[in-house]
């Protein structure tokens, strides 16, 4: 059997970070993911795809992703289901992920104000003779 999804989109909104009563780190967040066509109005849709982390993972998504991140999620497909308070059978669908790419990159670093870029104000020529070219 083989049960595997991968998905690249954004997050609709910042990961939510839980602990289990034994304490393991579990975080989960709403993945948009484009339709690879449009609707008759020409418009791309997207899917909302619930994904599930755990343990570090979990806390890393948490530290590192935010609402708009664009990301790439592997994992597996699972459906569980509950009761509802009114008594009604509830199933739920998502993609427990084992493995999460941050597609957006690193945290910029600030630069310090008190700090000047020494190539300000440098738009003049250089001045390279054909001597000093390696080619």
């Amino acid at each position: 059997m083989l049960n595997r999804v991968v998905l690249i989109g954004r997050l609709t909104r910042d990961p939510d970070l839980r602990y289990t009563p034994n304490g393991v780190a579990v975080a989960t967040f709403t993945l948009a993911v484009d339709r690879p066509f449009t609707n008759q109005q020409g418009e791309r849709e997207a899917d909302f795809i619930n994904i599930v982390t755990w343990r570090n993972l979990a806390e890393n998504c948490a530290k590192y992703l935010k609402k708009g991140s664009l990301t790439a999620v592997e994992g597996r497909l699972q459906t569980r289901n509950y009761e509802n308070n009114e008594g009604r059978r509830v199933y739920v669908t998502e993609v427990v992920a084992d493995n999460v790419r941050f597609l957006d990159g690193g945290k910029k670093s600030e630069t310090k104000p008190d700090l000047e870029d020494p190539f300000t104000g440098e738009a003049e020529p250089v001045d390279v003779s054909e001597d000093d070219l390696p080619f």
